[in-house]
């Protein structure tokens, strides 16, 4: 298996992958989505600002995805970037052929596995953290594991979770709704949790702190040493 990183401006990514033109595919679909979501913003600001769920039709593949996935979760578009940029990689990956390609752009991951695949959890502080992994695969299909949190990373979270993982074979939907659930779960309210898997969630799993909370279908949690020096997040 081969492993890169990718880094173009905000966008800081590992691609895994059986073959270095799979890895290509990815890096040039990558690149391409940024662009197109680029021109797009130059001509519609408010895509970029806004908070509220945003509707737009544009026949532009991320664009699109993006703006699907904020009105699903009443969040605004942007909050589905980095899982439509993964899905675009994956895309591409699948096009060439592949049958085994992962993104992890900042821990919103899109992947396309023949095989069993471990995916390490992370949760900053949470006595939880590096400590457990997901195990899943072979899926069929593109799917997303997308990963929001409100103490760890640049991205702006309204909520007090360390760890949102949503798991959906719509990787902008799984990004979108980690957003909404980390911006609203609290441990005396989960009503969001449901929301998500009604709104095309598979699962949902929850850490604040060592309180652990998970609803829907999710793949298999084991004990695992994860590396920190594999975590997609910071400049390299």
């Amino acid at each position: 298996m081969i492993r890169r990183r990718f880094h173009l401006r905000e966008t800081i990514a590992t691609i895994l992958a059986d073959e270095d033109c799979h890895i290509g595919a990815a890096r040039e679909a990558m690149t391409r989505a940024r662009q197109e979501i680029e021109h797009y913003i130059s001509g519609d600001p408010f895509f970029l600002t806004t908070f509220e769920p945003y509707r737009v039709a544009t026949g532009i593949t991320v664009v699109d995805r993006m703006s699907g996935a904020s009105v699903a979760a009443g969040v605004g578009p942007m909050a589905a970037v980095a899982g439509a940029i993964a899905w675009a990689g994956v895309d591409a990956m699948e096009e060439a052929g592949a049958t085994f390609g992962v993104v992890d752009n900042g821990g919103d991951i899109a992947l396309l596995s023949d095989r069993e695949i471990t995916i390490g959890i992370h949760a900053g502080t949470s006595g939880m953290s590096d400590r457990y992994a997901f195990v899943t695969g072979p899926l069929e299909g593109i799917f997303g594991i997308c990963t929001s949190s409100a103490t760890v990373g640049p991205s702006i979270s309204l909520g007090l979770a360390d760890a949102v993982t949503v798991f959906s074979h719509n990787p902008a939907l799984a990004d979108a709704w980690a957003t909404a659930v980390c911006n609203r779960v609290r441990k005396d309210d989960t009503s969001v949790v449901d929301e998500a898997l009604l709104g095309g969630s598979d699962g949902v799993c929850v850490i604040i702190g060592d309180w652990y909370y998970r609803k829907g279908t999710l793949p298999q949690v084991v004990k695992a040493r994860v590396r920190r020096d594999r975590i997609t997040g910071g400049l390299f």
